[in-house]
């Protein structure tokens, strides 16, 4: 099966189904490939999604058309998902899927186990932004990942120079734009209860803001563009149509278009007009050029208060954001069409002898033969009453290309030896065409025991408890509380820690950018490994970017995971003990009682701190007063008055100086903080290997309140004070 060529790569255009009619749509109206999800395992919860008859179906008829089928299975999964996630693996394999889009490590690991002929892509969830990411699932044995939103053409070409030629980039070039880094938003689980890591956001980015900087507290400034408010985070849809030659240059070879939930005249009109101008480039690179009115036509379809180029071209800004709430459907009819494949035939009528059919599609060729064929008594039949029976193909997926009839001219057919001849011809071309697609379902595969993470079982020794923070008073606070373990540390802080000789005195780790885009500032990266020299204990990793930049220094052993390199089900804590790192951090997603079944004896857990709920590449301060480059805090207040802090991250890697860009980022913080003071017991009997009190936000003073009432409950056993806290999802979970 095969794409499109351009500068000597295989260019596809993929396209989303979110059912069987979408799916004949797409493959119809041009799509290279079509990617879709089954009724469990994909992050499109409200889409109709595919039964796995239907699904079957599906992907016999885009194979039959030379079209690749990709099947989502990207949610991050509980343990109880594990087992359900196996079977459907192994009624997958009998279907042929052409490779399967996967986020969680856990589920990685068990599609490899039972499809291991499958490619496996890796989904945009996973947040994937620099090569180091690319190289890391290339040595797991993934063939594709998929960029990040937040790349530039220019991030993308880096990419592209330092992978392997044979390993594939896929990345979003129409459609909706999450305004989140894929894979670090808990906006909808924290604010609504239903998670988009499981496929079911309730979009809360999308609803009215006002914001207030921190030097100006009280002064809720809401940029009003209409009577309904401002929408900050509402973003303007995608569309790459003038600047796919810039793509192809940067090195993607499949063109990806966002909306699994959309309707079919949708699929077809958008699928229809990338085709066009993949193939008008195709044929005349030289001069492409966008008529007006297809671009017109687009955002006809659909779009959310314009369009716009996305991060390709640039970093962030109000361009990219739709300030008021308006969508725009157009009232587009779209006449569906057939789509048929072209075959050849031999059709030989000799004598007393069997009528014989040969049939080819593409590499594929099929000869049968029924009956006999009987010398004219009287009027011999004509070729042309032949020809006429023989192109009866109906409903089939098949049109002549060239038919051979052969035959000595004085013979006699019956017309029911003909067309049981034809259908049984064609029935197993197309049999044998798919065969190549279609996989022995395996026996259950049982990982050996000592592949498995056992159960924890841990001693009555105190619980090392951690800190992590932000500011340099706030470090000092916890540098003077004896009873804590260790403190994650970010690099001007670990800076001034490490000259005061303080690794000597509590195990000290520094905390890495939470998002990680192009190489670590090599000032970074040499004090780092003098640091560990002096006796630093290690790093807290938060994205898989940094990890990959450690791992390629053979450093796996000195990290400590965060929770946003998630952990969800033993599968994936099996698989970072592989990798030999030091711990792994509970995600916060999970509820108790999914946690009393998660095999907890090498993660730590947090137990108080703001949670963020967002990471942007959007900028607020930027998009609504003017960006100084000047870190600093807004407020954000939500239409219930609930007030959410911002904190505008300019310099990620703290270094003071780099000789590189730095990728600014917005954090959006929970209005009230987490903790679990009240829930030490049950904490407790989680049996996790640490606790972690996380400082972002908190003053000097608050810093040492808290970490009385923390120490006091979990080390000394003392009552619990009546702060408030929200309990996140520990009590009540998420959908």
């Amino acid at each position: 099966m095969a794409g499109h060529f351009y500068n000597g790569r295989e260019l596809e255009l993929l396209i989303p189904a979110s059912s069987l009619e979408v799916l004949k749509t797409a493959v119809i109206f041009g799509a290279d490939a079509v990617y879709i999800g089954g009724e469990a395992f994909g992050l499109r919860a409200k889409a109709k999604n595919f039964s796995m008859e239907d699904m079957k179906e599906g992907i016999a008829f885009a194979h039959a058309h030379d079209v690749k089928v990709y099947v989502t299975a990207n949610i991050l999964a509980h343990n109880y998902d594990l087992e359900g996630a196996r079977a459907y693996f192994e009624e997958l394999k009998t279907i042929g899927p052409d490779a399967l889009i996967i986020s969680d490590p856990g589920m990685f690991t068990i599609a490899k186990e039972v499809m291991p002929d499958t490619d496996i892509h890796i989904s945009t969830q996973a947040n994937n932004t620099n090569y180091m990411t690319y190289q890391f699932w290339w040595k797991q044995g993934a063939k594709r990942v998929v960029t990040a939103r937040e790349l530039s053409l220019n991030e993308i070409k880096g990419i592209r120079a330092h992978i392997p030629d044979d390993m594939e980039i896929e990345t979003f070039i129409h459609g909706a734009m999450c305004i989140s880094y894929s894979g670090r938003c808990l906006l909808s689980s924290f604010m609504a209860g239903r998670d988009a890591n499981r496929g079911a956001c309730t979009h809360p980015c999308r609803w009215k803001y006002s914001v207030v900087e921190e030097s100006r507290p009280g002064e809720y400034m809401p940029v009003y563009e209409n009577e309904r408010g401002t929408y900050i985070f509402n973003s303007k849809d995608l569309c790459m149509i003038e600047h796919i030659p810039e793509l192809i240059e940067a090195g993607i070879d499949s063109f990806k278009i966002e909306g699994r939930m959309k309707q079919p005249e949708y699929t077809a009109a958008v699928t229809g007009i990338y085709r066009k101008y993949l193939d008008i480039l195709k044929k005349n690179p030289d001069s492409y050029q966008v008529d007006a009115q297809d671009r017109k036509y687009l955002l006809e379809v659909f779009n959310r208060g314009g369009s716009c180029s996305g991060y390709y071209k640039q970093q962030n800004g109000p361009s990219m954001v739709a300030f008021s709430n308006h969508k725009k459907t157009g009232d587009i009819s779209v006449p569906l069409k057939q789509k048929k494949e072209k075959i050849n035939g031999t059709l030989m009528l000799y004598p007393e002898s069997p009528a014989v059919l040969q049939v080819s599609l593409k590499d594929t060729e099929t000869v049968v033969s029924a009956g006999e064929v009987q010398y004219a008594r009287e009027h011999p039949m004509e070729e042309a009453r032949i020809r006429q029976q023989m192109e009866k193909l109906g409903n089939t997926e098949f049109v002549w290309d060239s038919l051979d009839i052969q035959s000595d001219g004085n013979i006699f057919v019956p017309v029911k030896v003909l067309n049981e001849l034809r259908r049984t011809a064609l029935a197993q071309l197309e049999q044998e065409f798919l065969e190549k697609y279609k996989r022995e379902a395996p026996e259950k595969i049982l990982r050996g025991e000592e592949a498995k993470i056992q159960p924890g079982v841990r001693s009555e020794d105190p619980l090392g408890i951690y800190a992590s923070c932000e500011k340099p008073e706030q470090a000092e606070v916890l540098m003077n509380s004896p009873e804590i373990t260790g403190l994650y540390l970010p690099f001007d802080i670990m800076e001034t820690c490490m000259e005061q000789g303080l690794q000597k005195e509590k195990e000290l780790y520094l905390s890495l950018p939470r998002i990680t885009r192009g190489k670590m500032p090599e000032e970074y990266r040499k004090k780092a490994l003098t640091w560990l020299s002096m006796g630093m204990k290690g790093f807290l990793v938060r994205n898989l970017e940094a990890y990959g930049m450690l791992r390629e220094e053979g450093l796996q052993k000195y990290c400590v995971a965060d929770a946003s390199l998630y952990t969800w089900n033993d599968e994936a804590c099996a698989f970072w003990k592989d990798e030999g790192i030091l711990r792994n951090t509970v995600p916060l997603e999970l509820n108790e009682k999914e946690l009393r079944h998660r095999t907890n004896r090498d993660s730590e857990f947090i137990i108080y701190g703001y949670i963020p709920l967002m990471l942007s590449a959007q900028c607020v301060r930027k998009n609504t007063f003017q960006c100084d480059r000047k870190e600093a805090h807004m407020v954000l207040k939500d239409r219930y008055d609930k007030e959410f802090p911002c904190a505008c991250v300019c310099y990620p890697w703290k270094t003071g100086t780099t000789d590189q860009k730095e990728f600014c980022y917005n954090i959006i913080y929970n209005s009230i903080p987490y903790g679990l003071l009240n829930e030490s017991q049950k904490v407790k009997e989680l049996k996790t290997a640490s606790l972690r009190l996380s400082f972002t936000l908190e003053s000097a003073k608050e810093t040492k309140e808290i970490v009385r009432e923390f120490l006091d409950v979990y080390v000394y056993g003392k009552k619990a004070s009546a702060r408030e806290f929200t309990k996140g999802h520990f009590k009540r979970g998420a959908e």
